[in-house]
This record gives C-alpha cells, sequence and structure tokens, in this order.
C-alpha cells in the first residue's frame, strides 16, 4: 500500500474529515500524471481499493435506498468519492440538485451526472463538483448507434470536442470519456481544461477507471473489450460455493450416520447424576 498524506477538509454539512485528494489537486495534477479511479459495489471492495491506494472511487447512489452507499462511503472514508446520480432519477433540476445536495450531505465529494446540461450548470452554480460523461454513454446509446466506439468519424469526432466546451461552459470540472479512440482522446484531452477519466480511450486522459467488477474478474463474463481482470473471483467463488456444498453434505452424513454429535460436540454429566435424576422422575 502507498503511503498517502491527507489533507483535512469540511464536507458541505460543516464535517471535518480527511481526504487523498481534493478537486483542486486532481486539477492541478492534470497533464502531469495519471490517477486510478474505480467503481466498487460492496464495501469490502471499496475498502480493499482504499488500502491498495486507488486514487478515486465512484459509487452509485439510490436517493431511496441510500445504505450502500452510506456503507461504502465509511468504508473508504479517506479517498475523493464521487456519486453517481442516477439518470431516470432526476427530471428536473430541482430534483438534480435535492438528490445530489442529500448526496454531498452523506459524504460524497463530488457528483457524476448524465443528465442534461442545464442540469450540469444548476448542480455548478450550487457549488456542487460536478462531473460529465462523453462517448459511449450506455443509457443514452440509442443516440449514438448501440454499444459502440464514438469518435471513429469526423463529425462525431467534432461532436465530442463540442460536447466538452458545452460542459467547460455549464462548469464541470470533469468528464468521463468511454470508449473513444486513444488518439484522439490525446488530442481532446489536451484542448480541455475539464479533467479528462479514461474508460476504454486510452492512455491520454488524467484518469484511468476500471468497475471492480472487471478488475477483480468478479462476474462470469463476458467482460468490455477495453478492460483487463487482474484476478478470477468468480472462479474463486465457485469454488468456495463447492465447498460450501460439500461441508453440508458431510454434515447431512454425519447426522444420518449418527456419527455428529460425537462425545467431543456434548455436554456430558456423569452416570450416577443421570441415575439420581431418573431415581427422582420415578418418585414423582
Amino acid at each position: 500500500m502507498k503511503k498517502t498524506k491527507y489533507k483535512k477538509v469540511f464536507s458541505m454539512t460543516g464535517e471535518l474529515g480527511l481526504r487523498n485528494y481534493t478537486v483542486k489537486d486532481i486539477i492541478d495534477i492534470k497533464g502531469d500524471r495519471q490517477l486510478t479511479q474505480t467503481l466498487p459495489f460492496t464495501p469490502n471492495e471499496a475498502k480493499a481499493a482504499e488500502d491498495a491506494g486507488i486514487d478515486l472511487i465512484n459509487t452509485r447512489f439510490n436517493y431511496l435506498k441510500q445504505e450502500t452507499a452510506i456503507e461504502i462511503r465509511k468504508s473508504a472514508s479517506k479517498t475523493f468519492m464521487s456519486f453517481v446520480i442516477p439518470l431516470l432519477s432526476v427530471p428536473t433540476k430541482d430534483d438534480a440538485l435535492k438528490h445530489s445536495y442529500k448526496a454531498m450531505e452523506l459524504g460524497a465529494d463530488g457528483i457524476i451526472f448524465q443528465g442534461s446540461l442545464n442540469h450540469i450548470e444548476a448542480l455548478s452554480n450550487a457549488g456542487i463538483p460536478v462531473q460529465g460523461h462523453i462517448g459511449l454513454v450506455p443509457r443514452k446509446s440509442t443516440w449514438t448507434g448501440g454499444i459502440r466506439a464514438v469518435g471513429k468519424t469526423l463529425d462525431e469526432a467534432k461532436a465530442l470536442f463540442q460536447n466538452l466546451k458545452d460542459l467547460e461552459s455549464a462548469g464541470a470540472w470533469a468528464v468521463e470519456c468511454e470508449v473513444i479512440p486513444s488518439r484522439l482522446m490525446r488530442e481532446l484531452s489536451s484542448r480541455t481544461s475539464l479533467v479528462t477519466i479514461s474508460i476504454g480511450s486510452g492512455n491520454g486522459c488524467d484518469v484511468q477507471f476500471l468497475f471492480a467488477d472487471d478488475i477483480l474478474g468478479a462476474s462470469e463474463g463476458p467482460f468490455p473489450r477495453h478492460s483487463k481482470q487482474y484476478c478470477n473471483l468468480f472462479r474463486e467463488a465457485q469454488r468456495i460455493q463447492k465447498i460450501r456444498v460439500n461441508a453440508f453434505k458431510d454434515f447431512i452424513d454425519e447426522v444420518n450416520t449418527n456419527t455428529f454429535p460425537s462425545n467431543k460436540f456434548e455436554v456430558e454429566v456423569t452416570e450416577e447424576f443421570v441415575e439420581r435424576f431418573c431415581n427422582y422422575l420415578d418418585k414423582t
């Protein structure tokens, strides 16, 4: 685990805490070196990411079911963390502000939002650090022709550049850039003030982002082409499941053959004690 110097910060609620980075730190690092980012799905994954020294963490935030985000925030309390606001939960600017303020109250350091520029501008005007999303935006993929790379034509490349400028004007500080050709992304990143976050867009961005599920190989797959698995937790989980099944089978077999429980697992009293007790019962 790398050694980290933490900074004192106040949250929007006035709570004092420690963080590895602030928004200003991340902006100042732009163009100097790449940071790492992941999105864990469990508190244990979040703690492992912080213990390993992952720079930035995202977590999905459901306004109505906040428990997981709260636990993930607690499990990685010193890591800069952005809360992802579900697109369909915030149809209006007032909804976006309400949900984002709640996320900040629960310990978010920033908000990730895939909604309209008007919503992003409203959050920025409220002093909330807000990040946009360009390229392949899965929930808006019908506009870009499905799940595919974006930016392989000149018109698409021009549109991506305009997207960056629009986000700058709306007050965003960072942008997730998904499945954009790496050479194009390198040029785009050097021509924007936004902190650029690559997920499948090469190494020309300021941050490299992969989901924890992809890093850990936590599902059966298939995995996205741009992702790399650094271990195979799915295979390990299958192995552990077999161990569970075999243990239950062994328990059943021992009960059926009257070998469990044996004396080792029973509370003993003397034969004399039992005899005295039986005599008492016989006289009752």
